[in-house]
């Protein structure tokens, strides 16, 4: 991986393994003190973990200069709880974090608490949700430390960030920025000392501005990622990339392309790394400290965000704290309710998936590139070492339930046929029969469109022959008055009949027996639904 221009390496231990000798063996030909190294075990193992890589580093001659070590061990145990419904106690919790960061003295800029805040994002939660939680989150661990001994600025060097980052290009900017001059805030209200003399940010007062500095790994969202029209992943996660670059985060990890629907290989994971090195190498984006600094926009949109993600703080801190939000299950219906609002924004297009619920690829079959029907698992990693007990929260993609159509259509035995009788008007029935071939290839159905009938009879005479299951009439609102009767006469049982639009005399319409409409007002998923469960 560093041969092929990965910065820093990432290690998902199982407890089992855990040993001396299988850490020799992971890092053998690693030079720890030339690239960042970050690992992630069970809670309970965190201070074994901590103790064994000081030792390891010790004995192998990387020790001469700890601060030449960088590197992370991921222990979040209230993020077990999220994501496993883990009944811990939050004497438990502090028991571990303390433990842990007592084990790391000897790494001094090894970030060993992780605040996952990737879980809510994942999970569909708005930038401020993720934003004024992760705050919360963090102070948890801040002032749980200090209050059982931790030095202050201790405490704060050794918790790191780690958000996700969707589309909202300049949103996803302002988070970032946000974040940092948020988290300071809050450090520097403990007060904390600088321990040392040297240190060349220190200043009269005496307080320890490194500890207010955030440390921030962000990670391209799950929530995005499609299985059809896949390639478009790509554009996403590298827009994605450039908002978190360019707001400066610590360390950045983009997803392959196709990990929503199969075990990710050595070209898609090549095309990952490639998406960060051309940023960095090619773009320079890593030369400019904030480069949003400055812009009317930016600014502005980065102090409204902080405003309402400071709000959610303070109403967690108001209601006990992050632990006593997160055990309550409060947090975990917070973001399954903005979830659900993200959900019917993307089913009525008012959040468009390219691809997906908008100018979806006609021809495309899934089910033969996906490894075992295989989608982003919501499986959790168990460690084993507690027991359910609270709410948890589980990734989302908004393309799924889209997917699930387009899926049921390919394993059905027959694929639906939406033929579009264009009639009348050139310029309407055209626009209209574009939106209506969009609208039902979101399911996955065969359209066979035309340039135009010279009457109902033809178009509909053509439609039965082509066998369609569904014959969209497109036309203009005024001629619908004449052509849609006629048309649902000829049909009757033989075809279902869809009116392409929202005419004015649509009541007079249904009057007749005409029941199906699709225009923009359309919730595309419930509409897509309704004609599956016919059709299917």
């Amino acid at each position: 991986m560093l041969s092929r221009g990965a910065t820093s390496l990432g290690f998902k231990l199982k407890k089992a393994d855990l040993s001396p000798a299988y850490i020799a063996e992971l890092l053998k030909d690693i030079v720890p003190t030339a690239v960042e190294l970050n690992f992630q075990i069970c809670v309970s193992k965190g201070a074994e973990l901590a103790t064994i890589l000081t030792e390891y580093f010790k004995a192998n001659g990387f020790y001469a200069d700890p601060t030449l070590l960088v590197g992370s061990i991921n222990i979040d145990p209230v993020d077990r709880i999220l994501v496993e419904g883990a009944n811990l106690s939050k004497e438990f919790v502090i028991n571990k974090t303390k433990s842990v960061v007592q084990a790391s003295m000897g790494l001094p800029f090894y970030k060993v608490i992780g605040v996952n805040a990737t879980t809510l994002s994942n999970a569909g939660a708005f930038c401020a949700q993720e934003l004024g939680y992760a705050l919360a989150w963090g102070n948890e661990y801040l002032s749980s430390l200090i209050e059982t001994g931790v030095e202050k600025s201790i405490a704060a060097k050794k918790i790191k960030f780690n958000f996700g980052v969707g589309s909202n290009y300049f949103m996803e900017i302002a988070k970032f920025r946000a974040a940092r001059m948020l988290w300071a805030q809050i450090v520097m209200a403990y007060e904390p000392k600088c321990l040392r003399e040297d240190c060349p940010n220190n200043k009269p007062d005496g307080l320890c501005r490194c500890a207010a500095k955030m440390r921030i790994h962000a990670e391209t969202t799950q929530f995005n990622m499609t299985i059809y029209d896949a390639n478009v992943n790509m554009l996403r996660t590298q827009t994605e990339a450039m908002s978190a670059t360019l707001a400066g985060v610590d360390s950045l990890t983009v997803l392959p392309y196709d990990i929503a629907f199969k075990n990710s290989d050595e070209f898609s994971e090549r095309i990952a790394r490639n998406q960060q090195l051309l940023l960095k190498e090619e773009s320079h984006f890593d030369k400019v400290t904030d480069p949003g600094a400055g812009s009317y926009y930016i600014e502005t949109l980065t102090k409204e965000l902080a405003e309402q993600a400071w709000k959610i703080f303070l109403d967690v801190e108001e209601k006990g704290g992050f632990f006593e939000v997160v055990k309550s299950g409060e947090l975990q219906r917070e973001v399954k309710a903005t979830a659900a609002i993200r959900l019917k924004a993307i089913s009525g297009r008012k959040e468009i998936l390219l691809g997906t619920n908008q100018f979806p690829e006609f021809t495309q079959k899934a089910l033969t590139k996906m490894d075992a029907a295989k989608l982003i698992s919501t499986d959790i990693d168990d460690c084993g070492c507690s027991t359910a007990g609270v709410e948890t929260l589980k990734p989302v993609r908004g393309s799924k339930e889209f997917e699930e159509l387009r899926l049921a259509t390919e394993k059905s035995a027959k694929t639906p046929k939406a033929f579009m009788l264009t009639i009348g008007s050139l310029s309407m029935r055209l626009a209209r029969a574009q939106f209506s071939g969009n609208f039902f290839a979101c399911a996955g159905y065969e359209i066979i469109d035309n340039l135009g009938f010279d009457s109902v009879e033809e178009g509909v005479k053509a439609a039965l022959e082509a066998n369609a299951d569904l014959v969209v009439l497109c036309s203009s609102d005024d001629e619908y008055t004449e052509f849609a009767p006629a048309a649902y006469e000829l049909l009757k049982d033989k075809a279902i009949l869809v009116v392409a639009g929202a005419p004015a005399n649509m009541d007079e319409l249904k009057a007749k027996g005409i029941d199906h409409f699709i225009s923009v007002k359309s919730n595309v998923l419930e509409t897509l639904q309704g004609f599956n469960n016919k059709l299917i």
